[in-house]
């Protein structure tokens, strides 16, 4: 493994990271109806005869806080920032504690954990992938803790931007399945906002990505900057 592997592993990282976030925070979002809401969503209804409403609810407010420290924490690992690394691990863990809460009742309450088991296991896939990142032999080529400002880090921020948006634009065909009832597709509640932060996110990225590439063509062929030579 070298410095480009090294490179090429942690935007691999970010982005499992965002994608894992991305998904709490749906998650969480997607959830609230049916916890504070229940006697409009007859297909929750167990979560009232069961007495287990009360676990939901407390579910969707720790999953959606859990979402907002993520944000802040993928930020953090765009940048370089220190402890980044440490602050994702234990954003991970607890997700995917939530997750595996949320996935096991679910089961046990309505015979299906669908979307729930799609984000418990993307909370388990990046936490996997970030402890293999603590392997000695791989720790000392991925670095969380970079203060590198260039290309990397704009088009870590950029790919990260752009699989966020298509997620949110697809969101109506991968989660509409399970949040249909009676022909009405409970997503297009929120069509609206979906459609218009995927559009954000994928211009965002495409200018992230551009930037990215303008910054490596200039460094890789040296244009002289504003720096002022010293004779001796």
């Amino acid at each position: 493994m070298n410095g480009i592997s090294g490179r090429i592993l942690r935007i691999v990282g970010i982005l499992f990271f965002g994608l894992t976030t991305l998904m709490n925070l749906l998650g969480g979002i997607g959830t609230t109806c049916a916890a504070f809401l229940t006697e409009q969503y007859p297909n929750y209804i167990a979560l009232i005869t069961q007495g287990k409403q009360w676990l939901y609810q407390g579910l969707v407010i720790a999953t959606v806080l859990t979402s907002l420290v993520g944000i802040w924490v993928l930020i953090e690992l765009i940048r370089g920032k220190k402890n980044a690394f440490r602050n994702a691990l234990i954003v991970l863990k607890i997700g995917t504690l939530l997750a595996g809460i949320q996935f096991y009742f679910s089961l046990q309450l309505f015979g299906k954990a669908a979307p729930a088991n799609m984000k418990f296991y993307f909370n388990v896939a990046t936490l996997i992938l970030f402890l293999i990142f603590l392997i000695p032999g791989v720790k000392k080529h991925v670095n969380f803790s970079s203060d590198d400002r260039g290309s990397g880090v704009d088009i870590a921020a950029g790919l990260t931007a752009i699989t966020l948006g298509i997620l949110l634009l697809t969101t109506p065909i991968w989660a509409g399945a399970s949040h249909s009832y009676h022909g009405v597709n409970w997503i297009d509640l929120l069509k609206k906002e979906l459609n218009l932060g995927g559009i954000v996110l994928l211009g965002a990225g495409m200018l992230m990505i551009a930037r990215g590439f303008f910054t490596a063509y200039f460094h890789e062929f040296n244009f002289p900057g504003p720096e002022v030579s010293q004779e001796q």
